[in-house]
């Protein structure tokens, strides 16, 4: 028999019922109620199974921003555990709320792609991350790992500026197609923003890497192994970033070409084609990056997949082991 998120849920609880619990641990769930999967009656039968082996206390967000605001006071109120329940945007503001502290972050999945639940391991799926969660009570292991930095906030896995942070913007304008049709409506949206501005008079940026400076259209910083997922397919760019290596790694579009297109497709769902060709340059175990726009137009940039605005310049860098995770 198929269950249905909700459903699978509430077999879970019940499952549950009889488990006598020792020492339960203090945790805070952060939920952001707008997230593309999270819906009430979702929350409730999460928050209840949850409940079984944790002293649960939820609070749901409200603005952007928010989640920092709430997970550093929760910081300072010692939980045990910050849960972000929402998609990538949540769990990077409350990163940013826990970077330098104790306290330990870990996530369910409640948005489209839910990419650093996954490169923790936690499963995309709902109903199987809740029981990750439940059993992480008996295994409890915090680690510390690193987060990026750009333009004074912090990110757990990914940012960008140009084409990627382009796309980010105009999905996050349409929320009921990105809730709707998911990583297809990112697909479809990348390629009408590359053939509609990024083919002819693409803004163009510098990036220095160490003594290197390369000119392109588009430049993408990884701190971690995957820049995203399609589906549950990981998608790779970069080569050699690690969740706790202490640098970055990162590649750079030189161009937008139509001859391009295929070569693009063959870096993003394959390991042996990082970094390959003449319009891809890759860097790896760098510590500062610095983007600046050749002419002066604003570039857009995103960090964890969120739009947050445009600059002239910015400079990246890494802070090795600065956010404390548990998963």
């Amino acid at each position: 028999m198929i269950l249905g998120q909700g459903e699978g849920i509430e077999t879970l609880v019940g499952s549950l019922e009889a488990i006598e619990t020792a020492e339960r641990r203090r945790a805070l769930v952060i939920i952001n109620p707008y997230a593309t999967s999270v819906s009430d009656r979702l929350r409730t039968v999460v928050l209840s199974a949850l409940s079984s082996r944790y002293e649960v206390e939820a609070v749901a967000t409200n603005a952007r921003g928010h989640a920092t605001e709430i997970a550093a006071e929760a910081a300072e109120e010692d939980y045990d555990v910050v849960i972000a329940f929402g998609g990538d945007g949540t769990v990077n503001e409350v990163a940013n709320g826990l970077v330098d502290s104790q306290t330990p972050l870990t996530c369910l999945p409640g948005g489209s792609a839910n990419v650093y639940c996954k490169l923790l391991g936690i499963p995309g799926d709902i109903v199987d991350a809740t029981e990750h969660l439940l059993a992480m009570a008996d295994r409890w292991m915090p680690r510390q790992v690193d987060v990026g930095t750009v333009e004074g906030r912090h990110y757990t896995f990914s940012a960008g500026i140009g084409i990627d942070a382009s796309v980010v913007a105009r999905v996050d304008a349409a929320p009921g197609l990105k809730s709707r049709f998911g990583a297809n409506f990112f697909l479809a949206t990348a390629v009408w923003t590359f053939t509609r501005h990024y083919l002819f008079r693409a803004p163009r940026m510098t990036v220095s890497v160490g003594e290197e400076t390369i000119t392109g259209i588009t430049t993408i910083v990884q701190n971690a192994e995957h820049y995203t997922y399609f589906n549950d397919r990981a998608i790779n760019l970069a080569d050699g970033a690690t969740l706790d290596g202490g640098t970055l790694a990162g590649v750079v579009l030189r161009r937008g070409s139509l001859l391009d297109v295929p070569l693009l497709l063959r870096l993003a769902v394959t390991r042996s084609a990082h970094a390959q060709g003449r319009q891809i340059a890759g860097f790896s175990d760098s510590e500062n990056v610095t983007v600046t726009s050749v002419d002066g137009r604003p570039l857009p940039l995103q960090i964890d997949g969120d739009f947050i605005g445009e600059v002239t310049e910015a400079h990246f860098t890494v802070r090795p082991a600065a956010l404390t995770v548990v998963a």
